[in-house]
């Protein structure tokens, strides 16, 4: 359980009910504590100078008496409570440790559910791609992600199969920092088989989200999930995505957001990249190395030669490991053909590809294809 004071509890108590007052969106909560600097003054100005709201944008006398009339409900105390004993924590947008690029876009979340730690850091950049990646788009992903992470930038990503996951591993594969941001509470991680990957992320990152704990993956959670992707990043990095991919929606936003966009060629005859390829029409950066990303902010990341080609060199394999390493190639193997190969049982084989995986070892794309990581030597 995590230890918080009393006063940290009573501090989350008041921006959970400003949140939940009818009418107090994220914008209008801004606006609230712009004005008031903190929930706990919106509270008492509302029931003691309600006359204070005037010069408030959208914030209508109705609204100021429900500020004035809400109590706290036992829903909220039981929220705080299972953050504690779930060991997460609230951050708010009054914290320190709150992600500040994510400050300046329109509608930040008042608060976010965190697992983790955030990293002290401004040189996010976000990677985001489709579910249903092919293996080039994986293992595209993960070289760009550990390189960028070797560079000092953390990965922000939304922790979903395939370009997402691969960004995750690929940072954690550099030793760097990753962060991802869900679309779901933290208590309702999804997809389900990436449990072990938060785990990893939290060690050494964080996992976030504005959700409830216990909220659902529901489909309108997603685009507020992207807002918070491409919000508290420099830059959206679109590795693979068709015409139609939720990556085209964080691309979007980004640009709404005044950020930089940038999209990973792929093949003319690949139906998965026809997303990425419009964006490069419509003005995205074309990335075919780390730098690519990195040289548009020489403020954060300098301005020295390309570093993009840095192998990662990793203590000698033995072992099941190295019998598993051994039987991949540069191209795509099956589980099934790595079960003949190996002559390892089934079980054991899986437990250590995901082991291998999450260690920059081994890629996988989909249908249980696995290759091993070009950055392992």
């Amino acid at each position: 359980m995590v230890s918080a004071s009393k006063k940290s509890i009573n501090t989350w108590s008041d921006w959970l009910c400003l949140k939940q007052v009818p009418g107090v969106g994220n914008l209008i909560f801004k606006r609230l504590i712009d004005c008031f600097q903190t929930p706990g003054a919106v509270f008492s100005a509302a029931r003691k100078k309600p006359e204070l709201f005037q010069p408030v944008t959208g914030v209508s006398t109705r609204l100021v008496d429900s500020i004035a009339r809400f109590r706290p409900t036992d829903g909220i105390k039981r929220e705080i409570d299972h953050v504690l004993k779930a060991g997460f924590s609230l951050v708010t947008m009054a914290d320190h440790a709150y992600p500040p690029l994510l400050l300046e876009i329109p509608d930040p979340p008042p608060y976010l559910y965190l697992a983790g730690r955030l990293p002290e850091t401004e040189k996010n950049i976000a990677m985001v791609g489709s579910r249903n990646a092919t293996a080039y788009g994986i293992e595209t992903t993960r070289k760009l992600s550990h390189d960028l992470a070797s560079r000092g930038s953390v990965i922000v990503s939304g922790m979903a199969l395939g370009i997402d996951t691969a960004a995750h591993t690929g940072a954690l594969s550099a030793r760097g920092k990753t962060v991802a941001v869900l679309g779901s509470g933290l208590s309702r991680i999804y997809p389900a088989r990436n449990r072990q990957l938060f785990e990893r992320i939290v060690e050494t990152g964080a996992v976030i989200s504005e959700f409830s704990l216990t909220a659902g993956p529901e489909a309108h959670h997603f685009p507020r999930r992207n807002r918070i992707i491409s919000g508290m990043s420099l830059g959206t990095v679109v590795v693979e995505a068709t015409r139609r991919s939720g990556s085209l929606i964080t691309a979007r936003l980004a640009v709404e957001q005044n950020r930089d966009v940038f999209a990973v060629p792929g093949s003319i005859q690949s139906f998965k990249s026809t997303g990425t390829h419009t964006l490069i029409k419509q003005g995205a950066k074309l990335v075919e190395n780390a730098q690519d990303v990195l040289e548009e902010f020489p403020r954060f990341f300098g301005r020295p030669g390309d570093k993009s080609q840095q192998v990662t060199h990793q203590p000698p394999l033995a072992g099941d490991e190295k019998i598993i390493f051994d039987a991949l190639g540069a191209y795509p193997l099956h589980i099934d053909a790595l079960v003949r190969q190996t002559q390892l049982d089934i079980g054991r084989l899986s437990s250590l590809l995901m082991q291998m995986e999450l260690a920059g070892l081994v890629s996988q794309a989909p249908g249980k294809m696995f290759t091993r990581h070009m950055n392992y030597c």
